[in-house]
């Protein structure tokens, strides 16, 4: 197994588990659903909704590496990429596509919340239902388990 880990943060942010796509070798794209689970974890998420006492509903991906969700508005996410020289080198095309569509982004950090690593971005298919996230390829290793 390979898992995906935050040059900064060394965050572990997904794993080869998740089908990923590779698109203009500026990005993974990794598919992820939404699943029930049961126990008393910590509840709060965006991603979560309450269905009767300890089931809940959240995505695979969030749940498994303890994404945290965030904020941004599109200056401050711009600037963030900006910060980071390593994906200053983004593709203008994947840069139009984010600006384009960015209220339907959804943002998340690693487990440690570290404000310099990278910020994943949660969106969905043109089906509307199916969840994926990007993250830059630039901004992780690759760790072989």
């Amino acid at each position: 197994m390979s898992l995906f880990i935050d040059v900064i943060s060394n965050d572990e942010m997904f794993s080869d588990s998740f089908p990923i796509k590779v698109v203009d070798d500026i990005v993974y794209e990794v598919n992820c659903v939404l699943i029930q689970v049961t126990g008393d974890t910590e509840i709060g998420t965006e991603q979560e909704e309450a269905l009767e006492d300890n089931i809940r509903i959240v995505n695979n991906l969030v749940h498994t590496f303890r994404l945290q969700p965030t904020t941004f508005d599109k200056k401050s996410y711009l600037m963030h990429l900006k910060r980071s020289t390593r994906l200053n080198k983004a593709s203008p095309s994947m840069r139009k596509k984010i600006v384009a569509n960015f209220r339907t982004f959804e943002f998340y950090t690693g487990m440690n919340m570290n404000g310099e690593a990278m910020v994943a971005l949660l969106n969905y298919r043109s089906d509307g239902v199916t969840p994926f996230f990007t993250f830059w390829k630039d901004g992780l290793n690759v760790v072989d388990h």
